[in-house]
């Protein structure tokens, strides 16, 4: 139950700055064409170095300036999984989530507050939107972070919090989103050794993502104490050892 940014944009390469020519000590005329015999080889030389200098210099302005220096591709997800302090504090672990914040997703009531969604009939979910990095992980990681994180086969709530509300479901956007959801459906059915029917987390195309209230935003860091007690109490990390084994919380590759 439990931070909202503004899009976070990669700052661009500022401008290079190409090492000027160096200077050359005073060369006077020569006299015999001895004389310059011995002195164009260094000539030479010193050219040759501040060519190389300049390609150098041309090097490293392509590499800042190419993908290491690109704009990260900033990707959105949106998961119910019960109660939104805890699911919220899960998946801000994953490696390439660069922020995790909770609201409210799949009732038709604008601007719901925690007290409407959590009295029922709202059709509200309490819900975590990701915003992650897809160059440093992909969607079809956190939805294996997601599944580890839930009761799949509990259709009436989560852990201790029951009611429509704490419903599990993945919310897609696009295409792309909701071909890998019913994948994942799939591949978190074989883990389990349980027929896809079996599966209750719901799949269900996103509308509307609402910002729940500052105090429920990153409530495992600010009431750590309430917190800790409260998913203890609650056992939902106890039915996710009996139901995922060694996997419980993780995003490693699906079993078999």
């Amino acid at each position: 139950m439990p931070r909202f940014a503004s899009d976070l944009d990669a700052a661009a390469p500022g401008p290079e700055h190409r090492p000027s020519r160096p200077p050359f000590p005073h060369q006077g005329p020569l006299g015999s064409g001895r004389d310059r015999a011995r002195v164009d080889p260094l000539s030479r030389l010193r050219q040759g170095l501040v060519g190389g200098l300049l390609r150098l210099s041309l090097a490293l302005v392509v590499v800042l300036t190419g993908p290491l220096g690109a704009q990260a591709a900033i990707q959105e997800a949106v998961f119910a999984g019960g109660c939104f302090w805890c699911l919220e504090h899960d998946l801000a672990q994953v490696t390439g989530v660069l922020e995790a914040v909770s609201g409210y997703s799949g009732g038709s009531l604008a601007n719901p507050t925690y007290k409407q969604v959590s009295a029922g009939g709202t059709g509200h979910q309490e819900v975590v939107r990701v915003r992650f990095d897809d160059t440093r992980v992909s969607y079809a990681t956190l939805l294996r972070a997601y599944w580890r994180n839930v009761d799949a086969l509990d259709a009436g709530g989560q852990f201790c919090d029951r009611g429509a509300s704490y419903r599990p479901v993945i919310f897609t956007a696009g295409d792309s989103q909701a071909s890998q959801a019913r994948l994942s459906l799939g591949q978190a059915a074989q883990e389990l050794k349980r027929s896809p029917t079996e599966i209750k987390v719901q799949l269900k195309a996103l509308t509307r993502f609402w910002l729940a209230e500052a105090y429920h935003q990153n409530y495992a860091e600010t009431h750590k104490v309430s917190y800790n007690y409260y998913r203890w109490a609650c056992g939902r990390d106890q039915r996710l050892d009996q139901l995922w084994g060694k996997r419980a919380r993780s995003s490693q590759a699906w079993a078999g």
